[in-house]
């Protein structure tokens, strides 16, 4: 059940001639014209057939460059984003990776989450530290305090929201706004929203990226990365450093995820209401510290996620009050599976600190030890707060 001020998914979304879950089944995906399949072939292929030199048949020639199942994903994922173009790729890092290293430069300088995805973070500082980049952390919660912390040097601002693990809510617009004229581009990582609760393009951000293993996916059983951009200026040179640093997925990995768009509607939808009643067992727990969801009314980030999202995601994270009490949660879970990732159909449970997050021990985005984080599934929730009363009581 959406929150009361939820915009309805399935309405069209500005500009476009369809509503959200009609595009995430039929944009990009047409039947096929020789066959009359109704889902696009995986064209598993390397090299295609040119008509003479330099005559290319359909626009493709080697499949680094470009392959017809790839092309289905990404125009889907820009229709779903409302956004210019999207781009695959290999993995959600593999998608930053070329983004950073097509925009920044050495000497680039970067804001940000102060609980930024100890994944990117690695990137940020630790790869792309080596090449001369610099980062300052901030407050997502507080534009004031992200645009603050704009060098001159400073060429992108990037933002999570919600973040991992801790989700907290950026104002996306209002942030956009104040980066924009610092001329600063903005990047909302959206993997924990999915384009089917929250569309950043439409609220003044530059690039969005995707982890597409997660909820576009949707069955943890594929790897992949998405870029969709609204300035195709950008989109070409993206699309340069896609072809020319190779990190691509394959056509079946492409149709592994192009299948799991087409339900993400309704699966998004199960995952916020099953979550909703997970937090409200949580919340009313004796052994439950704090719970981090932005659907709770006492978040401090509630009223802009109720502004900018359309639901309030399928991810919670909270604490027990020590590490050794968190632990022994996670190992007692049944069907709250121990395992990093998150966006599956099935539920997850994790101890960031030791786990997604070790990456920013001893760093300041060190995670709380106590935290859990919970990726809730599709399943019966009430089997899912069985197993958590039975993991919490003991």
């Amino acid at each position: 059940m959406s929150h009361p001020s939820a915009m309805d998914p399935d309405a069209p979304a500005a500009g476009s001639p369809a509503g959200f879950a009609t595009r995430a089944i039929h944009a990009g995906q047409e039947p096929d014209p020789r066959t009359g399949a109704v889902v696009p072939p995986v064209y598993q292929v390397s090299t295609f057939k040119q008509d003479g030199v330099g005559g290319l048949r359909s626009g493709y020639e080697y499949a680094r460059s470009g392959n017809p199942t790839r092309t289905a994903l990404e125009e889907c994922l820009a229709s779903l984003e409302c956004g210019e173009r999207a781009l695959a790729f290999a993995s959600g890092l593999a998608a930053e990776d070329t983004l950073l290293r097509t925009v920044l430069a050495p000497g680039s300088h970067i804001v940000v989450p102060d609980d930024a995805y100890g994944g990117s973070y690695r990137l940020f500082a630790r790869v792309l530290g080596r090449w001369g980049v610099s980062l300052t952390t901030a407050p997502m919660g507080d534009p004031a305090a992200v645009v603050g912390a704009i060098q001159a040097n400073t060429r992108l601002v990037w933002l999570e929201t919600p973040t991992n693990p801790l989700l907290r809510i950026a104002d996306i617009a209002a942030i956009a706004e104040g980066a924009h004229a610092r001329d600063c581009l903005v990047v909302v990582d959206n993997t924990f929203a999915s384009p089917a609760l929250q569309q950043p393009l439409t609220l003044g951000a530059d690039v969005v990226v995707h982890s597409t293993t997660k909820y576009l996916g949707g069955h943890s059983d594929v790897i992949g990365g998405a870029l969709v951009v609204r300035d195709g200026r950008l989109a070409d040179d993206l699309a340069f450093h896609q072809n020319a640093m190779g990190a691509v997925p394959g056509p079946w990995d492409c149709w592994l995820v192009l299948r799991g768009v087409r339900t993400l509607a309704v699966r998004m939808a199960r995952h916020c209401a099953n979550a909703r009643q997970i937090v409200q067992l949580l919340a009313s727990h004796p052994r439950v510290r704090e719970v981090h969801w932005p659907g709770l009314p006492e978040h401090p980030g509630h009223a802009v996620a109720a502004r900018q999202m359309r639901d309030f995601g399928g991810m919670v994270s909270f604490t027990v009050g020590d590490q050794p009490t968190a632990l022994a949660v996670c190992e007692r879970t049944r069907l709250f599976t121990l395992g990093e990732s998150l966006g599956g159909v099935e539920s997850l449970i994790e101890l960031p600190a030791l786990m997604t997050h070790a990456s920013v021990s001893g760093s300041a985005l060190a995670v709380p030890p106590d935290l859990i984080r919970l990726s809730v599934g599709i399943e019966d929730v009430a089997d899912l707060e069985a197993d958590l009363r039975q993991a919490l009581d003991r």
